[in-house]
């Protein structure tokens, strides 16, 4: 039982993805014999791959399981930011939890959590298409364009300067559009989402992981042995993981029932611009950017010259909600580049990121269950923090403890109301954030 239609699930959202584009096929075998490990994860993506990864090279006997194939949800069709978040706490509700020594270690864990993704693929040479120095805040409405505030919030919490943007300066840096100044935060990078799954894939296989495809877990009971069913198969193992953040099911493991809450996400990329396309609209950068929203755009020009646009705001997945996003979409793109009303929109695609009411990941035990783990909430940023977090479950597995961690993301996230039908708290939220959105 999951919170959305049973159709965001399945390949109807991804049938057009571009990144499905860019790499070959990757298949790994179907589960088709009962089965024993030290440790299994449900979800190969980016948090299953990456724990799976971080296991195996420790010489653990480690599957993953995954109903798909590895990256077929968020992991694989995301925008490829590779940027600070992963959490939308503020420092002040930090402070109230653990003092400025919480604050401080929050902030450190998301900067670690972009220079992991950077080590691994250094490590391992790995061609992902990475460009961009940093990100850029861009104000939408000149009220928005006060960042002072902001940047002094961000020299205090990642010891880095932030570099603030006139309309004119960002005219001249090649980030033409309907903006009205904006703010350079020099920490992250942009890469193919896809490209970056493969070689953890490829890690975890070559360190001696099992990845299992269409292999659904259905049931999962945890004792002295952890106890997983596919529909077929029988699984027991030593330790399991819970990897499948908004792709969660509400009953396996009881547990996760409405401690998630997925909101949708959508994104179009464009044929290639040529340069003379890039020039009449004024953007020329390989920058990525997002809008100062609250249902934010973000958007950046890929190196092939394609232009990447996403958005929040999706609540169900209809064919009716489907030919709405993808006309909202479209006219908020023409809309804030309107000297691209004539480029053709090649690729359309969605998918669930994960929310929870910590408003920060959840890494930890699940309660009365010391060997069944979980790893989830990565709030729309998940590249750098889902990777860390796979880690830091998979130390966690192995240790049996999280001493490393921020207090934040040791907190259980409590449930919330409405059950399976929780999305619809979000319909006031939406209404009142498109208002906002508005000044």
């Amino acid at each position: 039982m999951r919170p959305y239609e049973e159709a965001a699930y399945g390949f109807g959202p991804i049938e057009n993805l571009w990144w499905g584009r860019t790499v070959p096929p990757t298949n790994t075998p179907p589960l088709t014999q009962d089965h024993t490990c030290d440790v299994a994860i449900v979800g190969a993506g980016f948090t299953g791959l990456s724990a799976a990864y971080h296991l195996a090279r420790n010489g653990v006997n480690v599957s993953v399981f995954d109903a798909q194939y590895p990256a077929f949800g968020a992991s694989g069709r995301n925008g490829g930011f590779c940027c600070l978040g992963g959490g939308l706490i503020s420092n002040s509700a930090l402070e109230k939890l653990g003092g400025k020594e919480e604050v401080q270690r929050y902030r450190a864990t998301e900067l670690q959590a972009v220079g992991h993704v950077r080590q691994f693929l250094d490590d391992h040479n790995v061609d992902a298409d990475v460009h961009s120095q940093g990100e850029t805040l861009l104000a939408h409405t000149p009220r928005r364009a006060n960042f002072e505030g902001y940047a002094r919030e961000i020299e205090e919490s990642y010891g880095v300067s932030p570099t603030l943007h006139s309309k004119s300066d960002l005219e001249h840096m090649g980030l033409g559009g309907r903006f009205f100044g904006g703010l350079t935060t020099p920490i992250g990078f942009g890469l193919n989402p896809q490209k970056y799954a493969w070689a953890l894939l490829q890690a975890a296989q070559e360190a001696g992981a099992c990845v299992f495809s269409n292999s659904a877990i259905v049931y999962i009971q945890a004792g002295p042995s952890v106890r997983l069913s596919t529909s077929a198969h029988q699984i027991t193992a030593k330790s399991a993981i819970i990897a499948t953040n908004g792709y969660s099911s509400d009953v396996v493991p009881q547990w996760m029932r409405a401690r998630f809450l997925p909101v949708q996400s959508s994104v179009i990329v464009t044929r290639p611009l040529s340069e003379q396309e890039q020039q009449a609209q004024g953007w020329t950068s390989d920058q990525m950017a997002y809008d100062t929203r609250q249902l934010l755009h973000y958007f950046r020009k890929l190196p092939d010259g394609r232009f990447l646009f996403g958005m929040r705001g999706g609540l169900q997945f209809t064919a009716a909600s489907e030919r709405r996003i993808r006309a909202k979409i479209k006219d908020d793109f023409h809309r804030m580049f309107p000297s691209w009303r004539h480029v053709e929109i090649e690729h359309y695609w969605s998918g669930l990121v994960c929310f929870n009411r910590t408003l920060a990941p959840f890494v930890g035990a699940l309660p009365k269950a010391n060997n069944l783990y979980a790893a989830f909430g990565y709030h729309g940023n998940g590249v750098a923090m889902a990777s860390y977090c796979g880690r830091a479950i998979a130390e966690m597995t192995l240790c049996h403890h999280s001493n490393s961690l921020p207090k934040v993301m040791q907190r259980i996230p409590r449930q919330y109301p409405l059950g399976r039908f929780r999305r619809n708290l979000l319909r006031p939220a939406y209404a009142a954030m498109t208002l906002t959105d508005l000044w």
